[in-house]
Order: C-alpha cells, then structure tokens, then sequence
C-alpha cells in the first residue's frame, strides 16, 4: 500500500474510531436523564473547591499550575484534588494542595477490564455521599470531556459547576467554558480565571520540587553505581502507556550507543517495572555499558534523577512531563498524540519535538485494538539521526 492511500485508509478509520458507538449513544439518553434529576444541593458557605482529574502522571503534572495559581491569587481556598491512584503520588510533593482524594475512576484503570454499563452510576451513587460529607463551594472539572466527574460534582449537590461546554459535559455544569483547545495547562487555566484572572504563558508556574530526602536517595543510587557527581548521566524513557507510542527498540540502542560515543556521559534508562524487559532488550543490543532505575526509583526520586541529568529522551509520555517540571532538557517523540496539546510545557528550544509529517496524525487514537501496527508508521517514521540531533541540542542547551 503507498503512503497516500495509507493516509486515506487511516483518516477512514480515525473518523470512524471517534464516531459515538452505540453504546455512547445510549448514555447521552441517561445523561439527560441524570441531568435532570433533582440532587439536592448543597447549603455550605465553605471556601473549599474540588477539582476532578481522573487522569495519570503526565496529565496530573500539567493541571499543576491551576493550584499554584489559586493559590497564589487565592490563599485562603482550601484545594482538595480528586485523583487517580496510578497518579495521586504526584501531588504529594504540592503543598499548594491541601487534601488529596484517591478514586478509581471508572474507565481509567489501564490494569482492569471495563466496567460493566451500570457500574459507573452506582459508584457516582456511592462517591457523591461522601464528597457531601466533606462539603464543597465548587468543582472544577480538568478534564474537557469528562462526563462521569461533572455528574459526580451534580449529585454532590456543589452548587458551582465550572468545566468545558463539550455535549455530555455540559448538562451538569452551571457555567460551560467555550471549548478552545490548545496546549492543555492553557485549558486547564482557563477554568479558574474567575479567580485567578488571566495568567500569561510567562507567569505560569510549573515545576516540580523533590523533597530532601529523595534527591538524597539518589545521590546514594548514583554512588552505588560508581557514578561520581562530577560525571553527566543522560536519561532514556523508552516506555509509554500504549504500543502505539513505542519506538523500536535497536533505535533506541543506536541513538544511547553514539551519544556514548560522541560525549562523555553515561546513559540511565527510567521506567516501570513492567517495563523493565523491554529496558532489557534495548540494553542487549548496545555496545556501551548502560544502567536502569526501571521498578527502582519512587516518582519523587525520579524527579531527581532527572533533575541530576543533562537531558532526558523518551516517548509521549508522563515522566518527560516530569522532566520538564525539574527543568531538564528534553526530547519527546510524539506518535498519534497532538504535541500542540501535550507537549512538555517550557522554551521550545530546551523540549524539543520530534514527529512524523505523515498526514493521518495526530489521530489521538492510543488503542487500534487489532489493526496491525504495520499500518500506522507515525513513530517508525521517526529517524535515529532527528532524534540524535535533537539530543545534541538538547546536552547543549544553556
């Protein structure tokens, strides 16, 4: 199949993808429904505001600066954040939040099979009775399309609703945000302007400070691996939360094995232990000695090890969001994700882009369930020779 009609048969495809099932269908039905129902609202004069972010690491880490931000213009508002908990640890290193809630979201737990149909309004049912007991002024929720947490706000009976006017959003909220897009700590901003006021690129706040204690613990780790505090170390991400953003891995060990050669540096790989056979392999395949935090280093102590490094490469992914909060260079490849929406925030020379011109992306579609890979190049389509330019940038960079 040539390139044009690959473009043409994905673009088909992505549409399709995206086009409301049958099943989403059904649910605006009972969205309505829940819309309309008459939850009982809340009579509390607390200056206590929740936010709702069902999301992992990366996109916690960019909805950060919304509680800088108010807390900042607004410091008595108590800010309490309801979370994942493959994501909650990141806000332990936030003292601009004051209580952090863990859920389950339903539909986010990567590790589980669905849910079944009904299984997500018991859980509002069930979640909203405690988020009534604690008592709240308002919600906001991050995410533009998150249906299920602006009815859980609705059937908490929080009197100020405030998220993105997006069809199966709206219903529940009491002010609807124009939807305008953009990078999305800019959209996460925007939902808070009522109190924060306008807050421009340059007054963003996003950074991520480890605590003591886990710089330390690096600093342990690096010696225990012979690694001086004179010496640079360099470190790799290769993994992500989807194949789709994967790159090969005897790239991976082309591009650590020249930079080897070209800089006096060595080469750490980050990940999950999950992913530390994949680390494995790249590792088989290089000339040069390289070593691994994989399923070592807690998410604070890999802030650190970032912080330590001259840069870090990897994938679309959360922890080069990381990277970028401890202000380390970076070079991120972007597969069907829209690096407009998600790249890592901070001076474009410093995080650097790499993607394919292919025109089907991005599609912002992370699961082709059984289409084969063979048919969407977007990160095969990246070269070692881009990426090992944008390294060298990146290990220069003031």
């Amino acid at each position: 199949m040539d390139r044009d009609a690959l473009v043409h048969r994905n673009k088909q495809l992505t549409a399709a993808f995206h086009q409301a099932p049958m099943q989403h269908r059904l649910r605006r039905h009972l969205i309505e429904a829940a819309a309309n129902f008459p939850f009982a609202p809340l009579n509390t004069r607390t200056n206590r505001i929740l936010f709702i972010k069902p999301d992992h690491i990366g996109d916690v880490l960019l909805a950060t600066p919304v509680f800088r931000a108010m807390k900042k213009r607004q410091p008595s508002t108590e800010i309490h954040v309801l979370a994942g908990p493959w994501a909650s640890s990141v806000l332990a290193n936030y003292r601009d939040v004051d209580l952090v809630l863990t859920l389950p979201f339903p539909g986010f737990d990567r590790s589980q099979e669905k849910d079944s149909l009904l299984a997500p309004y018991t859980q509002v049912i069930r979640v909203s009775r405690q988020l009534r007991h604690i008592g709240y002024s308002a919600a906001i929720i991050l995410r533009p399309d998150h249906w299920w947490g602006a009815l859980l706000a609705h059937a908490a009976g929080i009197r100020q609703r405030i998220g993105y006017n997006l069809p199966d959003v709206m219903p529940f909220l009491t002010q609807a945000i124009p939807y305008e897009g953009g990078h999305a700590i800019r959209q996460n901003l925007r939902l808070v302007e009522r109190w924060t006021g306008h807050i421009t690129d340059e007054q963003v706040d996003y950074t991520f400070e480890p605590f003591a204690d886990e710089s330390e613990a690096i600093a342990g780790y690096l010696q225990n691996y012979g690694i001086t505090d004179a010496q640079s170390i360099l470190c790799i991400h290769p993994g992500a939360g989807t194949w789709a953003k994967l790159w090969e891995a005897e790239k991976w060990a082309q591009v650590a094995d020249t930079l080897c050669d070209q800089f006096d540096i060595s080469i750490i790989f980050t990940g999950t232990m999950q992913e530390l056979p994949m680390i494995q392999s790249i590792q088989n395949l290089m000339r040069h000695k390289s070593y691994s935090s994989a399923g070592d280093v807690t998410l604070g102590q890999l802030a650190a090890l970032y912080q330590r490094a001259e840069a870090v490469l990897g994938a679309d992914s959360g922890p080069l969001h990381l990277a970028a909060a401890v202000h380390t260079p970076t070079v991120t490849l972007f597969g069907p994700a829209d690096p407009d929406e998600f790249r890592p925030w901070g001076d474009k020379s410093h995080h650097i882009v790499l993607a394919s011109p292919i025109g089907c992306r991005p599609c912002r579609v992370l699961d082709w369930g059984e289409d084969p890979p063979h048919f969407h190049p977007c990160m095969r389509d990246i070269t070692v020779g881009s990426v090992l330019e944008a390294a060298r940038r990146a290990l220069q960079a003031d």
